[in-house]
Parts: C-alpha cells; structure tokens; sequence
C-alpha cells in the first residue's frame, strides 16, 4: 500500500480512545516483527518496548495484566537479580504461611468455640457468585468462542452466564460439605494443615530454582 493509504488507514483505527495494539509486536526475526520474546527491539540491544504495542493480534478482553505480565518477565530477562530477589521475597512469604499452617497442625491453639451464622442463604450465596471475578472470566471465554451478531444471539448466553456460575457453585458447595465431614475431626484436620504447610514449604523452593 502506498504510504498515503497506510496513514489513513491507521489513523481511522486510532480515532478512539480504545487499545492499540500491535504496532510493534512481537515476533521471531526482525522480518515478521519489530521486538523479540524478551520486548528488545531488533537490531537495538538497549531498547525494549513494553506496551500493548508488542501484542501480535488484539484479545477479545483488556491487556492490561498481560502488558504488566510482559514487562515484568522483560524486566527479569535483563535484570536477573530482580527476579531472585522477588523469587525470594515470595519463597520467604509461602515458608512463613506453611510453617505457620504446620505449627498450627502440630500444636494447635485450644480457642473458645464460636460459630457465626452467613449473613445470607442459598441464594445470596448464588447471587454473590456473581460477583467473582472467576465468572466473568467464563462468560468472557464462551462470549470470545461464540461470537454473538444481535440481541437473540446473546439471550442464550444470558443462560449460560446463570447456569456455568451456578453449577461451579454448586460443585465447590457439595466438595465443601463433603470434605467438611472430615476436617471436623481434630486428626483429619491437623494432618490436612501439616500437609498443606509441607506443601507451600516446597512451592516456596521451587521459586528459588532457575530456569
């Protein structure tokens, strides 16, 4: 295209204040693209582009924690230390939470027994499941797999907004009641926080290996 069309063509796309995306994305060889994998920028070791600009194609949702993902591994790739230094600072945090759980395994608190009622019922409940920002992201994926041309076409998607939240609900509920009957047991319970610390403990290591 000629250089006039090119202008116009990009100028028509940034007429709102929507994401730009894709202006220098990210690619294989200076051929296909304007960054590598790490943002630097061919042919400039010393420039790096952290922006929406690197993303190849436009998502169906905000990049925004994909823009914060990217330049955070860009700046671990040029910078080592920062990432052992936050890879230790998160270690330190999960060995704290799992020794505090496998103490409380080993030589639990005796408390006074207190049980406080839900301030609501079932279907508050169901309600407040969506408010999770897990069902939001659901919907998003079945709305980006079944694009919708008008108003008919998203009714059934209403549906599927009320039944997928509603039945993850009802399936982490009935898990819960389930696994509730053994974690009333002082030993089940004990043992299932002592496993659980042990675990966070190890998770905590394995951020300290590197790649």
């Amino acid at each position: 295209h000629a250089p006039a069309e090119c202008r116009a063509a990009v100028l028509a796309q940034a007429s709102h204040g929507t994401h730009q995306i894709g202006t220098a994305r990210m690619a294989r060889s200076a051929a296909e693209g304007a960054v590598d994998r790490d943002l630097r920028t061919f042919g400039t070791d010393n420039l790096f582009v952290a922006s929406s600009a690197v993303l190849p194609t436009s998502g169906q949702a905000n990049p925004t924690l994909t823009v914060m993902a990217l330049g955070a591994g860009a700046a671990f790739a040029t910078h080592p230390p920062l990432r052992r230094w936050a890879g230790a600072i998160g270690a330190l945090y999960l060995v704290w939470l799992g020794v505090s759980l496998c103490v409380a395994g080993i030589a639990p608190r005796h408390a006074a027994a207190t049980s406080a009622a839900l301030p609501a019922g079932i279907l508050g409940l169901i309600g407040f499941q969506f408010l999770n920002p897990k069902s939001w992201v659901i919907v998003l994926s079945v709305l980006a797999a079944v694009p919708a041309a008008g108003l008919r076409d998203y009714l059934p998607l209403a549906g599927l907004f009320v039944l997928i939240p509603t039945l993850c609900l009802l399936l982490w509920a009935a898990l819960g009641a389930w696994l509730a009957r053994w974690l009333v047991r002082p030993t089940v319970r004990r043992a299932v926080d002592i496993v659980m610390g042990a675990l966070l403990v190890a998770c905590a290591f394995l951020l300290l290996i590197e790649p």
